[in-house]
């Protein structure tokens, strides 16, 4: 991987370092054209004659209203009225604002698999874009799968009416910093075909997924190998013969033995809040052993992973231990990935629930909720580019606060994906080298 994190993260080192400020005056033309290209190609299912309201400019409305602060439909339908006039000075919105029915209407009514490609596709654009004029290479690239359930989403639990709690499995590219995949799962328990159907769809060739104990399966790893990726795959009890089979072939002997290499072990200490974490990561490339070796394609390493945490408050001890198995050998790479596989909840799923308040939704439909999520997670990830330009607060939720408040904060959130002030930016930071 970089050095830093994901490209987002490396954007905020260079415009932190470089004290970038993006000063163009008025909203750059291109990146709101490219917006609207890409809401136009969401079909529209409703019947054209009797269309009031363009769907592209319904989309750039809601998506505007999210990016800044807007938590529910009603929420989007007050930002429209109240903002109508800056709206129709800086966008086309014809014929005013709908109501929130029609909002609701329309967001039940799109497939939620066009929005997805149509915003991954604009973010994937942006991002680009970034690259090509700071000239970032974001290294190997690692898909994080993993499930997140909206609690707000239930309805009559253990009534006969019962609506279940909608469950969403999300591919979370770390490398670029975006949710590539959201889709619908009925539980928890049926993620695991939905994880083998999306892998199937996905080029891996030069990338590494990283998944929980969940997800590991013969099947699924089996589709990470012929899809040309690679794997690092947590157990637990769902493999519980394989899993105590590695767990006891870590001796102290031999972690002693890999401690001692300098290529098989890693270990990082780190101050993170109120404790002291040291975590060390153990590699073996002894697996001809294994009883099950067949059962797992493409295997060629154990790796044994513990965390030692001391709570400087308290001095309370805790250690924790995990096992994985994995198609690489190189235990720096196995380590970032361990250690970034949580990147999709620190970086997504705690943001859509802290800062975009999903798990608080009043939103039944899914597929309502399923597009209202979408368009949270393109905010999110253009907030996060857009906060290192401001002042003072640079946090995802005060980027959010400052566009709420200040709309010509907007102006930002547009020159960030500009061609044009970017590689203005990028010669500046060329200059001062």
């Amino acid at each position: 991987m970089a050095k830093a994190e994901n490209v987002i993260a490396l954007f905020k080192e260079i415009v932190d370092k470089n004290k970038i400020a993006l000063n163009a005056k008025g909203i750059p033309k291109k990146p709101i054209r490219k917006l609207i290209r890409f809401f136009r190609s969401v079909d529209d299912a409703r019947i054209q004659g009797k269309v009031s309201y363009p769907l592209h400019e319904i989309l750039m409305v809601a998506f505007l209203a999210i990016l800044a602060g807007a938590g529910t439909i009603s929420d989007i339908e007050m930002f429209g009225l109240d903002k109508e006039k800056w709206l129709k000075k800086h966008f086309a919105v014809k014929h005013g604002i709908p109501s929130h029915d029609t909002f609701r209407r329309v967001l039940s009514i799109i497939d939620p698999q066009q929005l997805q490609v149509a915003t991954v596709a604009f973010l994937m654009d942006n991002i680009k874009v970034i690259k090509r004029a700071f000239n970032i290479e974001s290294g190997v690239k690692q898909y994080c799968l993993d499930g997140k359930t909206a609690r707000g989403t239930g309805r009559l639990k253990g009534s006969a009416r019962e609506i279940a709690q909608l469950h969403t499995l999300h591919v979370y590219d770390r490398s670029d910093g975006i949710c590539v995949v959201s889709k619908e799962v009925g539980g928890k328990t049926n993620e695991i075909p939905v994880a083998q159907e999306i892998l199937r769809l996905m080029d891996l060739r030069g990338s590494v997924v990283s998944f929980d104990a969940l997800n590991t399966q013969r099947e699924t790893i089996a589709t990470v190998i012929k899809q040309k990726g690679d794997y690092v795959a947590a157990l637990k009890g769902n493999q519980a013969e394989l899993h105590q089979e590695i767990l006891s072939y870590f001796t102290p002997s031999v972690l002693k033995r890999l401690q001692a290499s300098e290529t098989n072990y890693i270990e990082v200490k780190e101050k993170l809040h109120n404790r002291i974490e040291t975590r060390r990561y153990y590699l073996s490339k002894n697996v001809s052993w294994l009883i099950q070796l067949r059962d797992w394609p493409g295997l060629k390493a154990i790796i044994y992973y513990s965390i030692h945490k001391e709570d400087i408050n308290t001095g309370k001890i805790t250690d924790e231990k995990y096992c994985y198995i994995s198609s690489i050998t190189d235990a720096e790479l196995c380590a970032d990935v361990i250690r970034g596989h949580w990147s999709i909840e620190n970086q997504l799923h705690w943001h859509l629930d802290v800062n975009f308040l999903e798990d608080s939704t009043e939103i039944i439909d899914r597929a309502a909720f399923q597009n209202f999520s979408l368009l949270n997670k393109m905010s999110l990830s253009l907030l996060k580019l857009i906060a290192p330009l401001l002042p003072r607060r640079k946090s995802v939720s005060g980027a959010r606060k400052r566009i709420g408040w200040t709309l010509d904060i907007l102006i930002d959130a547009f020159r960030v994906i500009d061609e044009d002030t970017l590689a203005e930016a990028a010669l500046n930071v060329k200059a001062k080298a």
